[in-house]
């Protein structure tokens, strides 16, 4: 063949040596990265284009991030209302294989022992309780008392003094009224303080269940700061021998640490949220309360703890 010669797939020499001379003229012209000059280079992006791009994801990740945040909390709260729910249809069961009678929130109290609460036993009072050795661990689906989705950050030590109610999963149990009989007027016979907290309010005592706490989200604090697991959701006032002793108010038990709110289970099986109520003062531990999201939602007094 002749000077004009056909290469490769028949094209012709000249038209290859053009076409390799404008490549090589694009990429220069591009300054070897495709960006240098804003010249369109078959799909490159310029460095104002990179940066609108970045500029736009970061607005949308800070609409985006709150909303993610929550909903996780409002998942972790549906959580913990779930576990509130257990606990109450494993008392209910509990009562009707006890007389009618709700579990005992403390039944060794009087005695000074401290080794048994509604929610497990523990063989000395420095142990943390184990829920599956406790009263309700049969009407619970897996013997346990699950533990607060929230997560929060229960101080625990190896003293009872310093945590002296670790292991209740961060719920509290309406003691005063439902699970003892310290709301009822002097029992007759010996021993009746050992049977105020040995026996308990039966089902049918209680007028308005719907109306009547039976756990709620509990915490309590000895120090600034710290919160440790509680066991009992305390009423505002103190009742002595049936008579509600209003000259001062209890230390506030009730932990509203679902963003602001707590989550209360009643009697008849339902569980709702609730806001704090305003209360000013110190626990008996002096500590701001309110400061470490404790106290009661409205109204302040037993109402909504007691039996009528």
């Amino acid at each position: 063949m002749d000077g004009r010669q056909m290469i490769l797939d028949g094209t012709d020499s000249t038209q290859v040596r053009r076409q390799v001379r404008d490549g090589q003229n694009a990429a220069t012209s591009c300054g070897g990265d495709g960006i240098a000059d804003g010249t369109d280079c078959g799909g490159g992006f310029t460095l104002v284009e990179v940066l609108v791009v970045v500029a736009i994801t970061a607005i949308l990740m800070g609409i985006l991030m709150p909303t993610l945040m929550l909903a996780k909390t409002q998942a972790r709260q549906a959580v913990c209302r779930g576990n509130l729910r257990q606990l109450l249809m494993a008392n209910l069961a509990y009562s009707t294989e006890h007389d009618g009678c709700f579990v005992p929130a403390a039944r060794d109290m009087w005695d000074g022992a401290g080794l048994w609460r509604w929610h497990g036993y523990r063989p000395t009072r420095d142990a943390a309780f184990v829920s599956s050795q406790g009263p309700l661990a049969g009407y619970l689906g897996d013997g346990q008392v699950k533990r607060c989705a929230e997560n929060v950050e229960f101080a625990a030590t190896d003293r009872w003094t310093g945590s002296f109610e670790k292991g209740c999963g961060g719920y509290g149990y309406n003691m005063v009224y439902i699970g003892s009989r310290m709301w009822h007027k002097p029992l007759s016979g010996a021993g009746w303080w050992r049977q105020m907290y040995e026996r308990t309010t039966r089902a049918d005592e209680v007028r308005r269940p719907a109306e009547t706490l039976m756990f709620a989200d509990s915490a309590i604090s000895q120090e600034a700061g710290v919160v440790i697991e509680y066991s009992f959701a305390e009423p505002p006032f103190a009742v002595f021998e049936g008579t509600v002793m209003t000259g001062f108010y209890m230390s506030p038990s009730i932990h509203f640490r679902h963003r602001g709110r707590a989550n209360i289970g009643w009697g008849d099986g339902h569980t709702d949220s609730r806001e704090p109520a305003p209360m000013p003062g110190d626990n008996v531990y002096g500590v701001d309360s309110a400061a470490m999201g404790l106290g009661w939602f409205g109204p302040v007094d037993n109402t909504l703890f007691d039996l009528e």
